[in-house]
């Protein structure tokens, strides 16, 4: 007895890479209201286009994004209502209450939810220096601003005058000039 099977031929299917840069901290009992939950590095600063790739993976972790809001400072178009895999999500912006490195996500079925935006044309090494700052244990109790401005310290060249051999105290106390220089 011979049995006979057809197996349908193989066909190429183009891989997806995934499109979100995105590091989460892991879930915390004593998460406090504005702690970061981790770091964001969209592609552009198209929020229309970047949502959905956020939301691709967001929304199965923490269900429906519902709402967004952010800083206007980085995002130059903002649109109140933006389609993200077929339902809408509304979108607010805050000048001052909101923090300009920042998102906040709304969800009615699990609740909020901030992620530091990484801007996007910030360096790889600096970008993965930033999602570990904002999803490990030190994203506690801290804002995405002094996240932001400890990676500029932390790794900031030193003053291209002083690199150069030029006068290298324009920027000191006037005080310590003398005692210094001469």
């Amino acid at each position: 007895m011979s049995a006979t099977t057809s197996h349908l031929p193989l066909r190429a299917a183009p891989f997806r890479a995934p499109t979100v840069r995105l590091a989460l901290r892991p879930e915390s009992p004593a998460r406090g209201h504005s702690d970061l939950d981790g770091a964001w590095w969209p592609r552009s600063r198209d929020l229309a286009s970047e949502l959905s790739s956020l939301a691709d993976v967001l929304d199965p972790l923490w269900g429906r994004i519902t709402r967004v809001a952010v800083n206007p400072r980085h995002w130059p178009s903002l649109s109140p209502r933006i389609s993200v895999n077929g339902h809408v999500v509304k979108v607010g912006w805050f000048t001052s209450e909101l923090d300009p490195n920042e998102i906040l996500l709304l969800s009615y079925t699990a609740g909020r939810w901030d992620l530091l935006v990484i801007p996007p044309d910030t360096g790889a090494s600096s970008a993965a220096r930033l999602m570990a700052a904002a999803s490990g244990d030190t994203a506690a109790h801290t804002t995405a601003t002094a996240v932001m401005t400890a990676e500029r310290v932390r790794h900031a060249r030193p003053d291209p005058a002083e690199d150069a051999g030029g006068d290298a105290f324009s920027t000191r106390d006037p005080d310590q000039q003398g005692a210094v220089g001469m």
